[in-house]
């Protein structure tokens, strides 16, 4: 049974700093590539960002582009993002997903709040 398991979110201030993680199970992760996308309030889902295998090979919306950085340890079937410089309009449910095909699967996401 494939499970994602997305932590680390919260309450931040403007200018601040969170680094969500998300521990998968149940698939061979070090042989995917792995997303984090997020979805504001009254908003569709966004893809933040992409991760390839090895993590060698990163992408990013232009939106988080030099803010917000993926990493991953495969040893820990781990997958990161460290945001960076947040603002106020990163406030959103972040979730990690693994594509594949035409299928996705789906974390149950962890809020960030981003306000003063």
């Amino acid at each position: 049974q494939v499970q994602l398991v997305e932590s680390g979110g919260g309450l931040v201030q403007p200018g601040g700093s969170l680094r969500l993680s998300c521990v998968a199970s149940g698939f061979s992760f070090a042989h995917w590539a792995m997303d984090w996308y997020r979805q504001a309030p009254g908003k569709g889902r966004e893809l933040v960002g992409t991760i390839n295998s090895r993590g060698r090979v990163t992408k990013y919306a232009d939106s988080v582009k030099d803010r917000f950085t993926i990493s991953r340890d495969n040893t820990k079937n781990t997958v990161y993002l460290q945001m960076n410089s947040l603002k106020l309009e990163d406030t959103a449910v972040y979730y990690c997903a693994w594509p594949i095909g035409s299928e996705v699967h789906w974390g149950q996401g962890t809020q960030v709040t981003v306000s003063s």
